[in-house]
């Protein structure tokens, strides 16, 4: 369904759009995902809107059966890709979960902002970006997909999660829509 209202305060997430995820391989190419999370966060910066910038820095704690990369990363690795043009603004949410709420401070952050809805995009589609949508759900955040600025390391798990799981969470859109949607609405 697409979006049919942007929210007075919106804020725009960014899922681990870091070097050491962007370099593997993907369903779409990650250059063109990163264009397109680039054009939006410079749109929510010119609105005054927030941009969390989130990257994954390692594990969470503790047992799990799935089992941990048995290979070294490199030092930059976790560093986000320059595109997105870091802002001082910009909040950097470093995670060890799959999602970007659990053990982050990202929930206060937007609450703290007077957020209310959240704009979703990154890699992967079918765990930092359904696991994140899942926690916003949870937390109350009106949801928005932006699934042309998302992409996933298998197709049918890109495709389950767009066709299946985002319409229960929330509303999915195309980069151009919400680029629209945010110059109609007035700039702080």
């Amino acid at each position: 369904m697409p979006i049919t209202k942007l929210d007075t305060t919106a804020a725009l997430i960014v899922i681990d759009l870091q070097k050491g995820i962007v370099s593997l391989r993907t369903v779409h190419p990650a250059g063109e995902i990163i264009g397109r999370a680039a054009q939006l966060a410079r749109a929510f910066r010119q609105h005054g809107l927030p941009v969390a910038l989130v990257n994954v820095t390692g594990a969470a704690p503790g047992r799990t059966d799935a089992g941990r990369p048995t290979f070294s990363l490199p030092a930059d690795w976790t560093e986000l890709v320059p595109e997105l043009e870091q802002h001082s603004d910009d909040y950097l949410v470093s995670k060890q979960r799959v999602g970007a709420f659990i053990g982050t401070s990202l929930d206060a952050y937007l609450r703290q902002r007077g957020v209310t809805q959240v704009f979703l995009t990154g890699i992967a589609t079918s765990s930092g970006v359904e696991s994140t949508a899942r926690s916003a759900y949870d937390y109350g955040y009106n949801v928005a997909f932006v699934v042309d600025a998302m992409t996933d390391r298998d197709a049918d798990a890109h495709r389950y999660s767009v066709e299946k799981m985002f319409p229960r969470l929330g509303e999915t859109d195309t980069t151009d829509n919400v680029l629209k949607l945010l110059k109609e609405a007035p700039a702080e």
